[in-house]
C-alpha cells in the first residue's frame, strides 16, 4: 500500500503509543518535528510521532497556486467553503496511516490525532468517523468543515477531545475554534475548550497545556 510520506521520530524505547499530527496549509511533516522535544509523555507511554506530509494540489483562494493541502479552499468566508470531497480523501489517507500503526503493534485506543488549521478539520473529520476507538484528537487554531455532512461514529462519542486556538487568531477566527467545540457539546461530546493570547501558533504556555492533557488521556 502507498502511504502518505510522513516524518517519523521514534521514543528511545520500543513505541506503545502514536501521535499522528496533521500541519496546516502550504506546510508539511516537518512543522511540528521541532515540537517533539518538548513533549513530556506519562511514565510508561513511548510516544512515535507521525507527522505525514499533504499532497500538493492546487489551491483556489491563493490563486490556484499548487501547494502543500489536504483539500482546496474555494473561498475564504467565515464558513470556509471547502472541498468536501478532498477534505474526505486526505481523512482515508490519514485512515490508512492509523491502520498502520496498528500493524506495528500499536491499539488504536493508544493513537492520538492531532492538527493544525486545515490539518485539524482532517482530523475532525478522521476522529469522529472513525470505525474503532482512539485515544483522543488535538484540534489545534481549526475550525469543523463538515459538521453539516460530517457521519459521526458512536464508536468514539466519549473521544477526548482538546480544543485550542489564538484569541487575536487573524487566519482562522476563534469563533470557528468555538463554534466547532460548542456544536460538538451539542452532540454529547466532553471536549476541553482552551484560548491563548496568540496569533495563528503554538505558544508555549499551550505546549504545557497539551503535556497535562496527555498525561490525563495518552
Amino acid at each position: 500500500m502507498a502511504y502518505l510520506p510522513c516524518v517519523e521520530i521514534e521514543p528511545n524505547e520500543t513505541a506503545n503509543r502514536s501521535i499522528i499530527w496533521l500541519h496546516g496549509l502550504g506546510a508539511d511533516g516537518n512543522d511540528f518535528a521541532p515540537i517533539v522535544p518538548h513533549i513530556q509523555a506519562p511514565a510508561g507511554a513511548h510516544i512515535r510521532f507521525v507527522f505525514p506530509h499533504a499532497p500538493q494540489i492546487p489551491v483556489t483562494i491563493n490563486g490556484g497556486m499548487r501547494m502543500p493541502a489536504w483539500y482546496d479552499i474555494l473561498e475564504m468566508s467565515i464558513a470556509r467553503k471547502v472541498d468536501d470531497t478532498q477534505l474526505r480523501a486526505s481523512a482515508a489517507a490519514i485512515r490508512e496511516l492509523i491502520q498502520r500503526e496498528q500493524e506495528r503493534g500499536i491499539a488504536a485506543e493508544h493513537i492520538i490525532l492531532a492538527g493544525f488549521s486545515q490539518g485539524g478539520a482532517v482530523a475532525y473529520e478522521t476522529a469522529l468517523t472513525h470505525h474503532e476507538k482512539l485515544g483522543g484528537l488535538m484540534a489545534l487554531s481549526t475550525y469543523l468543515a463538515t459538521h453539516e455532512s460530517i457521519e459521526l461514529n458512536p464508536v468514539n462519542r466519549e473521544l477526548p477531545i482538546l480544543i485550542q486556538h489564538g484569541s487575536q487568531d487573524p487566519v482562522v477566527p476563534e469563533a470557528l475554534g468555538k463554534h466547532a467545540y460548542q456544536w460538538l457539546t451539542e452532540q454529547g461530546y466532553q471536549a476541553d475548550y482552551q484560548s491563548f493570547p496568540m496569533q495563528h501558533q503554538v505558544c508555549t504556555e499551550q505546549i504545557d497545556a497539551i503535556n497535562k492533557w496527555l498525561s490525563k488521556h495518552l
